[in-house]
């Protein structure tokens, strides 16, 4: 109910806006002045006057794709008092309803009457031709700024966490549908942007980058129902929820991982072994049980060489005082691993796994003052590592925890920033919102995801659980697939990935390309298809 009652308030104030800075122009049309006001109907009478699609009009008030769909008719509108320089089209970009009210209050705003096709000079002529070919453009980014705003969104996997499972270089298109649509928080943004425009400030770090939101601008979490839920095993993407330089949910990075355990659940890692309510994890169809290996050899390897020949392969290289080398490799098989230990110059191979008892904790400073808490363990008061970890439940909405100093650190992040309290301690007392507290109600659910690249994965062992509110959805299929676009590893393109399923859980994945290329044959056709049927018809 907040989300709409907010919405809607902007909904009249932008109506307000394009009425007080367009009314005049609205009568010189032809319309009583107060149509201007009316939302929806002020940008149906603007499509009406020039021949546009009227429809297009329920597109004007959307979050995101609505300020490309404004822009758009503010551009129609000032073409139609031949305002149509390239001046006037950047004012009216740049300025909207001011250049509007500019327009709109002026003695000098005529309408144009338009010219018959008869009487335009060639120069006219190759302008209206154009004018046409900017309006189908236009069309196809509105097409697709509303496609990747509310249906799916492209994805890219630029690290190896979910290797075998997902490559480095797959992209994907992620289905915001099936688990219910979340409904975007920051409705003025600029499509196909997620978090900043460029890096401008200093080079890696994103807080001093010009964000593509306007933050000002804020709405609280919505999400409509969906026919799905997010179920253990799952592949989903969600918006990391450690991200400290975007307070907007829907704008913080996205990652891609497997949901391992759901509210309720129970997760532990025993010797890197994944177990869930006590039991041993179960592989999918398309998982491959990976590890984290030492691996000795009498010289040097070629390292392209083997690339070349198996797949691409993270690894860390060093030379031993005998002359021989140590590779490190991020995470094999056991087919890779049998691969590996057919070459003459193998030695040994050797499990890594950290001893039971020693705590990941990574610090900021050599002085080992500042902790890193995101690359530290989850909690990080427990003498846990990523191979020997819990057991840990995650939190079900409804759960009643009982809070002491002990298990705060659990749940600190759920309490003053996933569920929006003020947590204090006070001479060793917890206060959430100024009142003491030792128990707290959980109000959303919450999971525990992890990369099937389980040594190579910064995920819920180190960041904790995943609110309800950060899940965007599941991946759908792989659209494009291409080595050594994210990594060093040989270039080509691994056209056996291209439009399979990526959720099926099965190894022999199901291809989509015929929809695909239904896909493209009606967004690049459209047009040629019903002036076809027209020319039937007639």
């Amino acid at each position: 109910m907040d989300y709409i009652l907010k919405y809607t308030f902007y909904v009249l104030v932008l109506s307000v806006l394009m009425g007080v800075s367009t009314w005049k122009l609205y009568k010189k049309m032809g319309y009583n002045p107060l149509f201007s006001f009316i939302p929806f109907y002020n940008y149906y009478i603007i499509l009406k006057e020039v021949g546009r699609p009227k429809w297009w009009a329920a597109l004007s008030y959307l979050p995101i794709a609505g300020l490309v769909m404004m822009t758009v008719f503010h551009l129609f509108l000032m073409r139609k008092f031949s305002k149509h320089s390239l001046g006037d089209k950047l004012l009216t970009v740049l300025l909207p309803f001011i250049y509007l009210a500019i327009v709109n209050y002026s003695d000098k705003a005529e309408l144009d009457k338009g010219e018959d096709e008869l009487y335009l000079t060639e120069e006219e002529k190759k302008e209206r031709k154009k004018e046409t070919f900017i309006g189908s453009v236009t069309f196809a980014i509105v097409f697709a700024t509303v496609i990747h705003t509310f249906i799916t969104q492209p994805f890219g996997i630029p690290t190896g966490s979910m290797e075998r499972t997902l490559l480095v270089g797959d992209f994907l298109f992620v289905n915001k549908l099936g688990l219910g649509y979340r409904m975007p928080m920051r409705p003025l943004a600029l499509p196909f942007m997620q978090s900043t425009i460029m890096d401008t400030g200093k080079k890696g770090n994103p807080k001093d980058d010009p964000k593509s939101y306007v933050n000002a601008v804020q709405l609280p979490y919505f999400r409509l129902p969906g026919w799905d839920v997010l179920k253990r095993k799952d592949i989903v993407v969600f918006n990391y929820p450690r991200d400290s330089v975007n307070t907007a949910i829907d704008r913080k990075d996205p990652y891609v991982k497997r949901c391992v355990a759901v509210s309720g659940d129970t997760v532990e890692m025993k010797a890197g072994r994944l177990f869930v309510n006590g039991k041993q994890e179960q592989l999918m169809g398309d998982q491959e049980l990976q590890h984290s290996y030492l691996v000795y050899t009498t010289q040097e390897l070629d390292v392209n060489d083997l690339w070349n020949r198996l797949c691409y392969l993270p690894l860390q290289e060093q030379q031993l005082p005998n002359g021989g080398y140590v590779y490190q490799f991020q995470g094999l098989t056991d087919k890779l691993l049998n691969e590996i230990k057919e070459l003459p110059e193998f030695v040994k191979a050797e499990e890594v796994i950290s001893p039971k008892g020693e705590k990941t904790i990574s610090y900021f400073n050599p002085q080992r003052t500042k902790i890193d808490t995101a690359q530290s363990i989850f909690p990080i008061n427990k003498n846990w590592n990523p191979d020997w970890y819990g057991p840990l439940r995650i939190p079900k909405k409804g759960d009643v925890v009982h809070l002491t100093m002990d298990n705060l650190p659990e749940y600190q992040w759920i309490i003053s920033q996933y569920e929006h309290n003020k947590l204090e301690l006070r001479d060793g007392k917890i206060f959430i919102n100024g009142k003491p507290a030792d128990t707290y109600t959980i109000k959303q659910n919450y999971y525990f995801m992890m990369g099937d690249n389980r040594d190579a994965s910064l995920d819920s062992r180190f960041f904790g659980f995943v609110p309800e509110e950060n899940i965007l959805g599941k991946p759908m299929f792989t659209w494009m697939s291409v080595q050594g676009v994210f990594d060093p590893g040989p270039k080509k393109i691994r056209w056996d990935r291209m439009f399979k399923a990526t959720n099926t859980g099965e190894a022999n994945k199901t291809s989509y390309w015929w929809i695909a290329v239904i896909i493209l044959v009606l967004f690049f056709g459209w047009d040629n298809i019903m002036k076809y049927f027209r020319k039937k018809k007639d």
